[in-house]
């Protein structure tokens, strides 16, 4: 394939497609709060822009997405921007050390976190842990 014929393929693909940060929902006081308390599995994502790691987490969660359609379906996912909630009511009740935290819950139970990680292996466990209890 030459570069021309490539460069039109990959345009193609990105305009075809959306990319996940159009369809995140982000957090507001008291929304993730409330999903909590009518006992949904949520997973928080407490990310940054400007965040290296946060980005390659983005990546691998939209990989994720993509192929199991069952994770979107049956947890409520929250993306917490951590430069206007990380010092906030929520970040303190959960301890959330920093941003590229991922924590999921059933109502106010953790059922896991990870901090800072990106493996493609160790984001899926935790949605799956999420999964199986939803």
């Amino acid at each position: 394939m030459n570069r021309r014929a490539l460069l039109l393929s990959t345009a193609a693909l990105l305009l075809a497609s959306p990319s996940r940060a159009d369809d995140r929902t982000f957090y507001t006081p008291g929304l993730a709060e409330a999903a909590m308390d009518a006992g949904e599995v949520v997973l928080l994502d407490f990310w940054a822009s400007w965040c290296s790691t946060c980005q390659a987490q983005e990546r691998v969660i939209a990989a994720l997405m993509a192929e199991n359609p069952d994770y979107e379906r049956k947890i409520r996912f929250i993306v917490v921007d951590w430069d206007e909630h990380g010092e906030g009511e929520l970040s303190r009740a959960l301890k959330i050390p920093r941003r590229s935290t991922l924590v999921a819950l059933k109502g106010r139970e953790e059922i896991a976190r990870i901090v800072a990680g990106t493996g493609k292996a160790e984001i899926k466990a935790l949605f799956d842990a999420a999964l199986a209890v939803a």
